[in-house]
């Protein structure tokens, strides 16, 4: 699976439950999860982020729970400012799945509630980043380092 990423590989911890389901670690959530192609492009992406480029561990926070409409949602990852208000959404997607408009619309829905700056998309192969500049979002060139978000 790794060597279909656009990403830094990093040295995943992985193992096999009893019934011999592949599970890989959460170091965020610090948990033993599964092993699907979403939740290994969050891993290898989460990752990326962290040691490549300078987002504190303490900042981040995998499957955040939120309501929308009425109904209970779980966004990706959650980026948060230092006084702990939400900054950026990520939305992660299998690398077989096209980054559309539809993926936007998702995390802009999931962002009408949270109200952070920077929507972030990835399928593993393809990331996107916008920004909320008040009137509309405005893609950017790459995902921007911890310091520059700020």
């Amino acid at each position: 699976m790794a060597d279909t990423l656009n990403l830094p590989a990093f040295d995943i911890q992985l193992r096999a439950a009893p019934d011999g389901t592949p599970q890989l670690y959460d170091a965020l959530r610090r948990r033993w999860l599964v092993v699907t192609p979403e939740e290994w492009v969050r891993q290898h992406f989460v990752h990326y982020l962290i040691e490549r480029l300078g987002y504190p561990a303490s900042r981040i926070a995998n499957e955040v729970g939120l309501k929308l409409n009425g109904t209970q949602r779980r966004c990706d990852t959650l980026i948060y400012t230092d006084s702990l208000r939400p900054l950026a959404v990520i939305e992660y997607k299998r690398p077989s799945v096209q980054i559309t408009a539809k993926v936007f619309d998702q995390i802009a829905r999931y962002n009408s509630v949270l109200g952070a700056r920077y929507l972030i998309v990835s399928n593993g192969i393809a990331h996107y980043c916008c920004r909320f500049t008040g009137e509309g979002y405005e893609y950017l060139r790459g995902i921007p380092a911890w310091r520059e978000l700020l």
